[in-house]
């Protein structure tokens, strides 16, 4: 009976293990301005493909879409926070994010916020 136990919570254990290495694999797989965005709570007002507090970050990209400057602005927005461009619920300021993870969430949002 004991060997019954043992085998079962081997495999509990094993499947347990195998799910979460499944886990990391997909937020491996995941692009970089994802994981970044995920990281720095962007996620909780943005969605990639809906609007949520502030627009989805597909409208973002199809707002800025061929604008040149656009990179240095909504660089500027996440660092310094504001409002109005897309309705009176202002977006915060995030300056404890550096500029590159910035700069990494900008640059995967303006490409359209592209998913694995």
């Amino acid at each position: 009976m004991k060997r019954g136990v043992a085998f079962v919570v081997a495999m509990l254990t094993a499947s347990a293990l195998a799910g979460a290495f499944a886990s990391s694999a997909r937020a491996a797989d995941a692009p970089r301005g994802q994981i970044v965005a995920n990281s720095n709570a962007c996620m909780g007002c943005h969605a990639v493909d809906r609007k949520l507090v502030g627009p989805s970050f597909q409208q973002i990209a199809t707002k800025y879409k061929g604008d040149a400057q656009a990179p240095a602005k909504l660089s500027r927005k996440v660092k310094d926070g504001g409002s109005g461009v897309w309705g009176m619920i202002p977006m915060p300021a995030h300056q404890s994010m550096s500029d590159a993870d910035i700069r990494t969430v900008v640059d995967w949002v303006l490409a359209g916020a592209p998913s694995k």
